[in-house]
């Protein structure tokens, strides 16, 4: 058997694999991508509607209503109605108030003591 010719790169331009700054920029900056839309979200459920709603409004509101990949059918809720210490209801976005709700969770996992209790 013969052994393999040296293949040879004719195409190489760049001898020195020096980076042309000046290629680089004009191809723009891979370094920084463009900023998404402030308002902008993978999921549609998740975005926030800038017009006033009511706490029923955004109760009504669904996040997710798919099946996941178990197959199992997943309904979330945009909002979580929460009742604050002084009787109002308060609507938490399960994104954006997620440590707040997490707050909330613990809270109701505690006794009249203050000590966690766990289900």
């Amino acid at each position: 058997m013969s052994q393999p010719e040296t293949i040879k790169d004719n195409n190489n331009t760049n001898p020195d694999n020096k980076v042309d700054q000046e290629d680089r920029k004009a191809e723009g900056s891979l370094d920084k991508p463009e900023r998404p839309a402030p308002n902008a979200v993978i999921n549609p459920g998740d975005k926030i509607k800038p017009e006033a709603q009511t706490v029923e409004e955004k109760a009504k509101q669904i996040a997710v209503d798919a099946p996941d990949i178990t197959g199992d059918h997943v309904k979330v809720p945009t909002y979580f109605v929460v009742e604050e210490p002084d009787g109002e209801d308060k609507a938490l976005h399960h994104v954006k108030d997620a440590e707040e709700i997490s707050d909330v969770i613990r809270q109701a996992r505690t006794d009249e003591d203050g000590n966690r209790t766990w289900r």
